[in-house]
């Protein structure tokens, strides 16, 4: 199946020329981030998050294949889908499948399922996508859509996602798809989400869940930031650093009800 893009010309540009100049002029690193296994980005639109995105993006290197987890906005399809078959079209064309590793995963994660309805309309894994393309043209990638909340389960799909790529001989990098908190005070966002990357800068999924959990954080995907620190552990990552932090208020202006944007990558140490 060749998934069309459902947010092309809403989140980011829908002409091929308009998106690749918009991407360029956003990957912009003010250090690189060497042996990075896994990372958290942000999914809005490209004018509010991207920024946060693309010092990302600039920074590390990106391997033939990418999981990217994508917490599932509008509640349809499977609690864990997994699109597995085909490509995903971009304006910047078609980013295939790895089918081995998505059949390897499957394989690993019994809860898994061969679903695309969970994908049709979901903008927080396809906004990822461009990013991919543009830094790395032959990208392979597994779409992963999480619709549940369940914290044993979310860190058992990243030990799966470990355990799957070492069956197919992959490197593979983890991508977490999340926006931080939302619709607050630009004060009270970023107070918030401190909170909340602190405890991923401590490589520390159960702090994560319990800081968003306990104090009421609308961190989007945590879920899949959750499943990807856990794979990033089992991987060796024994690191992690915030690339960039902003808020929508940056580009708004108006700072009295915000979306925080973090983008924060796991290293492990050289071999």
């Amino acid at each position: 199946m060749l998934r069309q893009p459902a947010v092309a010309g809403a989140f980011y540009p829908g002409d091929k020329v308009r998106l690749a100049s918009m991407i360029d002029a956003m990957l912009i690193s003010a250090e690189p981030v060497h042996d990075a296994v896994a990372a958290v980005a942000p999914h809005a639109g490209y004018i509010y998050s991207g920024a946060a995105a693309g010092a990302l993006f600039a920074s590390i290197d990106i391997p033939l294949t990418v999981v990217i987890l994508g917490p599932n906005h509008r509640g349809v399809g499977a609690p864990y889908g997994i699109f597995d078959l085909g490509a995903w079209h971009t304006p910047l064309g078609d980013a295939a499948i790895d089918e081995p590793m998505a059949a390897a995963i499957l394989k690993q994660a019994g809860f898994l399922r061969s679903d695309t309805t969970s994908h049709v309309h979901e903008h927080s894994i396809e906004v990822q996508v461009p990013f991919l393309q543009y830094v790395r043209p032959d990208v392979k990638i597994v779409p992963i859509c999480i619709g549940e909340h369940n914290y044993s389960r979310l860190v058992e799909l990243g030990m799966a996602l470990v355990a799957a790529a070492r069956e197919v001989g992959r490197e593979v990098f983890i991508l977490a798809s999340s926006d931080m908190t939302h619709y607050e005070s630009s004060q009270e966002a970023g107070r918030k989400d401190r909170m909340a990357i602190e405890r991923m800068l401590a490589l520390d999924e159960e702090g994560l869940w319990r800081t968003v959990i306990s104090h009421r954080i609308s961190m989007c995907g945590v879920a899949p930031a959750v499943a990807a620190i856990a794979a990033a552990r089992e991987m060796g990552a024994t690191d992690a650093r915030l690339v960039k932090y902003t808020d929508s208020g940056d580009v708004t202006g108006d700072k009295s009800a915000v979306v925080g944007y973090a983008s924060v990558a796991f290293v492990k140490e050289p071999q």
